[in-house]
């Protein structure tokens, strides 16, 4: 989500075009009413969740419109105005964000691997800012770390603690910063006991940083969990086996005001309840892959999923 943190990772993904469209694509009767914003930012990732989300909700009646921005800096405040009504957002890393403005850029962080604990802490942040946070689902963006598929299976690597186990010294590809984030290189480090012999400064999740591993110059790269393009590169994730990562699931984000009808939380709580992490990597890669439009993939998925009407 963005990204060399599992607070950043939401915002530096995969880039997608800025969208300002009427109407979501969806076309259902109407059974709910009135306008929605649906906001977001426009990586690819977000880019179809702002579909998906302004869809359904154009389904059960809503006159839905997207509007994105380049990050959470700009479409935070949108929200807690009333300007934005809808938001797709990730649990921890929302969390530390509010946690920063209430309390503080130096704040103790209150979000953890545990999703119950973190919607605990984000909504104590929210509500007061006239946010409402409703229940996550399965699908989770965080990050993550690959490995080539031949040095996995030449090493029997499945999980990071396998890697540590291991005692292999590993260069690891990561953004610049990897070495002050507690998710990254310390975490790595501390919680795992891999040794980093060394950081390749190629970013998370970059095609530089994949292919450098693929090539065996480098031999884990930081990426996320729902990157559609590690195949390509004949990657394959080690698991977060000791919950490292803070639990950055997907959730709906509403102003409390303007969206406080209780057939929004009804319809975007179906979509929750369905999308899945493997769901969301197949709806990226399609995107970035097959060079599908975002509209055109969220119309599919939910048509498929019986959440709409075809």
């Amino acid at each position: 989500m963005g990204a060399a943190t599992a607070l950043a990772l939401s915002l530096t993904a995969c880039g997608g075009d800025s969208l300002e469209e009427e109407g979501g694509g969806g076309d259902g009767e109407e059974q709910g009413g009135g306008s929605l914003t649906i906001g977001g930012a426009n990586f690819t990732e977000a880019t179809i969740m702002t579909e998906l989300y302004a869809q359904i909700l154009a389904d059960a009646g809503y006159d839905t419109t997207i509007t994105s921005t380049d990050g959470r800096e700009l479409y935070a405040p949108e929200l807690e105005s009333g300007a934005i009504d809808v938001v797709p957002e990730y649990a921890a890393t929302l969390t530390e964000y509010l946690n920063a403005q209430v309390n503080g850029p130096e704040a103790e962080p209150v979000a953890t691997s545990d999703i119950d604990e973190t919607l605990a802490a984000l909504r104590e942040l929210a509500e007061p800012r006239g946010l409402t946070v409703l229940d996550a689902g399965e699908a989770v963006d965080q990050n993550a770390f690959a490995v080539r598929a031949d040095f996995a299976a030449e090493h029997g690597l499945e999980t990071l603690s396998d890697l540590g186990e291991s005692g292999l010294p590993v260069r690891l590809a990561a953004g610049e910063d990897c070495p002050e984030r507690p998710f990254c290189q310390p975490g790595l480090e501390d919680t795992y006991g891999i040794e980093i012999e060394a950081l390749d400064p190629l970013g998370v999740g970059t095609v530089q940083s994949k292919q450098a591993v693929a090539d065996g110059d480098d031999d884990l790269a930081l990426v996320t969990t729902t990157d559609a393009t590690l195949e390509d590169f004949d990657l394959v994730l080690l698991e977060d086996d000791q919950r490292l990562q803070l639990a950055d699931n997907l959730l709906p984000v509403l102003n409390t005001e303007s969206a406080d009808d209780p057939e929004i939380a009804e319809a975007l709580g179906r979509l929750t309840e369905t999308l899945t992490t493997e769901d969301l990597t197949e709806l990226n890669r399609q995107v970035d892959s097959e060079r599908r439009k975002a509209d055109e993939v969220a119309r599919d998925y939910l048509v498929e999923q019986g959440l709409i009407d075809g």
